[in-house]
């Protein structure tokens, strides 16, 4: 009986994965996407499937995204590794790098509509999630710390 209560009561929340991809030839370019859902430019992100480990769900999204293959062991994970959003999503953040002059984009045009590279220092409209999180790691308008 107490578990059922517990389970009633206690917070819920969803597991996502995003990653931060930038060019790793010049390492001031970064990769973005519109979506036909949001307003502005977006990182690569999605929810975990059951059991599945972070990096390989960023990795994973990733690739279902942009067509971008990373490794999961290539992913890496920076403080803070984890944002919780007041909707009750906890995204796990891993950045990555490609080389963009060799690196072939695929968006399959529904569920992203169009993906592109833009210097870290003239970023294109975020999504407000999309500021915020990127603010924290010293990244575009919102940036409260150095890159």
């Amino acid at each position: 009986m107490r578990r059922r209560v517990a389970r009633m009561v206690a917070p819920k929340f969803l597991v996502g994965a995003v990653t931060v991809l930038r060019d790793s030839e010049t390492n001031s370019r970064l990769l973005l996407l519109r979506q036909p859902s949001h307003h502005g430019w977006g990182l690569p992100a999605g929810l975990l499937k059951k059991n599945e480990q972070p990096a390989a769900g960023a990795a994973r999204e990733l690739f279902e995204e942009t067509g971008v293959r990373v490794h999961p062991d290539d992913m890496t994970a920076r403080d803070p590794c984890a944002i919780v959003h007041v909707v009750g999503v906890v995204d796990t953040i891993f950045f990555a790098e490609v080389p963009e002059a060799r690196t072939t984009l695929a968006v399959d045009g529904a569920e992203v509509l169009e993906a592109a590279w833009f210097p870290m220092d003239d970023l294109p409209h975020l999504t407000v999630n999309t500021a915020l999180l990127l603010g924290r790691f010293g990244i575009g308008p919102r940036a409260t710390t150095p890159r």
